[in-house]
């Protein structure tokens, strides 16, 4: 495993974003583990979210693109962190865009802030986590109608790795076949498991054999076989 990969994992878990008990997913599900994006909120966290980000972006689809594309609300603050590491990281000027919720119809007008989007300009969209591809059903639509671009893909921090909509495959593959692009993740929950079972971290072990017991169980009923 990758350096940063493993640094991302202890990450999530010392920031209080991955967490591990018993938890109910908007799904209904019961999940043995939760991931709450929303707990990154200081500039530290922030800085190294968008050193994570960018490393997996480089790693997986190179820097040959122009726009970095974060779907609101979520997205916004990792677009803007993650174009400021790529820039620090690899010298490379990277513009970023995201949508707003509501079109705005004065001053700064239409329904993107950020950079504009152009012709021709190939993006890479960002986003914290996958589970049903919902945003990317109400995103991919509001990228394609402001100019003629080319979507190189999308990176989330976490794949689950849970079966999407369609029952069968987890929601990034899902994603892919819908709309032609690649989909990538800085860490699956397979390598967060494999890499914390029985690590300590922050002074305990996260996932013990009975936890990892748990998962297990969890991803029998609910993962991509």
């Amino acid at each position: 495993m990758e350096q940063y990969k493993s640094d991302f994992i202890e990450f999530m878990v010392e920031s209080n974003v991955l967490k591990f008990g018993e938890f109910t997913l908007k799904s209904g599900r019961k999940s043995p583990f939760f991931m709450n994006a929303g707990a990154y909120v200081t500039g530290t966290q922030l800085r190294r979210l968008g050193e994570y980000y960018a490393q997996a972006i480089h790693d997986t689809y190179g820097l040959d693109f122009d726009v970095l594309f974060g779907p609101a609300y979520k997205g916004i603050p990792l677009a803007v962190a993650t174009t400021m590491a790529i820039s620090e990281l690899y010298g490379k000027d990277i513009r970023y865009c995201s949508n707003r919720k509501e079109v705005k119809d004065h001053g700064d007008t239409g329904i993107l802030l950020g950079s504009k989007l152009q012709d021709g300009d190939r993006v890479v969209i960002i986003e914290d986590v996958t589970t049903s591809g919902k945003s990317i059903e109400e995103t991919f639509p509001i990228i394609k109608a402001q100019a003629d671009v080319e979507v190189k893909g999308l990176m989330v921090s976490l794949n689950r790795m849970e079966v999407g909509k369609g029952g069968e495959k987890c929601a990034l593959d899902e994603i892919k076949d819908l709309y032609g692009f690649e989909t990538s993740a800085i860490v699956t929950m397979e390598e967060v498991v494999a890499y914390l079972h029985n690590r300590e971290c922050q002074g305990k072990v996260v996932i013990d054999d009975t936890l990892k017991s748990a998962i297990d169980a969890y991803y029998d009923m609910y993962g991509v076989k």
